[in-house]
């Protein structure tokens, strides 16, 4: 695959993937077709990003300029995961702010007026949201710990450390996924159950999806440290990652404030 190629494949691959989506969510056979867009998608995200390593690592290609323009890229891919999210956090503040709006007829009916609303149990945010919030802001300190060892060539502490971020993050989804069983199970709390269970289940299965997906980048940091990449002065895969890290971070205090705590 032609390196100028790469972004037209990936395009066609997002599309593919999308379609088969959209025909699987209306019910109609598109498991094969959104299988291949996911096939395509991943084996184009492996060989564009293997490219950039040889390039970044090997190659001595990441120059002040093109680095720079990564720098760029992450920020602006971070500002649109915020947007993202903001998304979100405004169907959940707009349902829970106005949840007696006379104009919200509907919503009035279903939620009795009440946030949270009429028959909804709720979770104790002392107990296990308080839990995986000491678990992720943890995380947080390790992985800046990481980046110190990093740039004073400390290669051991740069190495426990994500060591200890990768553990930490997966614990917090598996503690995660164990909330949502108790969710399903004891409160009957559920998608269908109305603007509070879809609200709920979207702001944290998204962030838990995004903090998989930080685990996953940081496992292949990982990787990469003990073979060896990275220098105190050229590290900026390590560094994206990290950013991504501390975005999860902020974005799970605010889920811990408003949807468990106020």
């Amino acid at each position: 695959m032609c390196i100028r190629d790469r972004p037209l494949v990936g395009a066609i691959s997002a599309l593919v993937l999308a379609v088969g989506a959209i025909m699987y969510m209306h019910e109609i056979d598109g498991g094969i077709v959104m299988g291949i867009g996911l096939i395509m998608c991943l084996g184009t995200m492996a060989v564009w990003w293997r490219d950039v390593i040889k390039e970044g690592e090997h190659g001595g290609h990441h120059t002040t300029t093109v680095q720079l323009g990564l720098r760029y890229g992450m920020v602006l891919f971070i500002a649109s995961e915020v947007m993202f999210f903001v998304a979100w956090f405004w169907a959940f503040f707009d349902a829970s702010l106005y949840a007696d709006e006379a104009i919200q007829i509907a919503r009035v009916e279903h939620t009795g007026g009440t946030w949270p609303p009429q028959g909804v149990e709720v979770f104790n945010p002392w107990h296990l949201p308080l839990i995986n919030t000491i678990i992720l802001l943890t995380s947080g300190t390790t992985v800046t710990w990481a980046h110190h060892g990093l740039k004073e060539g400390k290669r051991n502490q740069l190495i426990l450390g994500l060591i200890a971020t990768v553990l930490l993050g997966f614990i917090f989804v598996g503690f995660q996924a164990y909330e949502y069983s108790h969710a399903y199970n004891d409160l009957n709390l559920k998608m269908s159950s109305g603007i509070y269970g879809s609200t709920f289940y979207m702001l944290t299965g998204f962030h838990g999806f995004h903090v998989t997906l930080g685990a996953i980048m940081l496992t292949v940091i990982l990787f990469r440290c003990i073979r060896g990449h990275f220098s105190n002065e050229n590290h900026f895969g390590f560094e994206a990652v990290a950013w991504y890290w501390h975005f999860v971070d902020v974005v799970w205090l605010g889920l811990f404030v408003f949807v468990y705590w106020l």
